[in-house]
């Protein structure tokens, strides 16, 4: 049987034994819901695969580089990515700063998330895409160097030598590049002294064309 309200201390109103059980009842469900919408516990966003975004990787090369961007291509659409080639579409002799400014461009623009550039050496091509305004390509020949140049310096472009690597090594260093976080801290504000270079060198541009 319910208690009703009895007078407490100080002629207040202490709640019932009935009202106390419904306060306790719309907590819990209100817990319940909370739960539910927010998952099980280990599921949060950071481990969920992310969600491919249009246009999330261009990859481009030249004709030394074209069967190992092919392949690198291939195996990231498999992974769910969206993919923007910007080719070569052939072994046929082509130059490589066309393609590592396309690849670039996009990436800069923010069309793409990354960048991925392949040339027989990966010199060339990275020195051509670190031209870009924004951009911060690596060339990069293992995991060590992958990891580091997203983790220290920010990379936004990855640069390999097909001539240099072999395919499967070249996939690992994708995938660890691609994986590979941000490291922020102590070295966002190394990465923002090289960004205030490029900047400081593009207002003395822009001041040599308005003369």
């Amino acid at each position: 049987m319910a208690v009703s309200s009895v007078p407490g201390p100080q002629g207040r109103t202490l709640p019932s034994e009935e009202e106390v059980r419904q306060v306790v009842a719309a907590v819990l469900a209100g817990i319940e819901t909370e739960e539910l919408e927010r998952g099980p516990v280990g599921s949060s966003e950071d481990e969920r695969a992310p969600e491919p975004v249009a246009a999330e990787v261009a990859v481009g090369a030249d004709h030394g580089g074209y069967r190992l961007k092919e392949r690198i291509a291939a195996d990231l659409r498999e992974r769910g990515y969206e993919v923007h080639d910007c080719g070569t579409d052939s072994t046929e002799p082509v130059d490589y700063p066309d393609f590592a400014h396309e690849v670039a461009r996009l990436v800069a623009d923010g069309a793409c998330r990354w960048g991925i550039v392949v040339d027989g050496a990966g010199i060339g091509s990275c020195m051509a895409a670190n031209k870009v305004p924004g951009i911060r390509a690596a060339t990069c020949w293992d995991l060590t160097s992958a990891k580091n140049s997203r983790e220290h310096n920010h990379a936004n472009v990855l640069v390999l030598g097909a001539g240099l690597i072999g395919e499967n090594l070249a996939l690992e260093i994708v995938r660890a590049w691609m994986l590979m976080p941000w490291g922020g801290e102590r070295h966002a504000r190394r990465v923002e002294k090289i960004m205030d270079i490029e900047r400081r060198y593009l207002v003395h541009a822009e001041a040599g064309a308005i003369a």
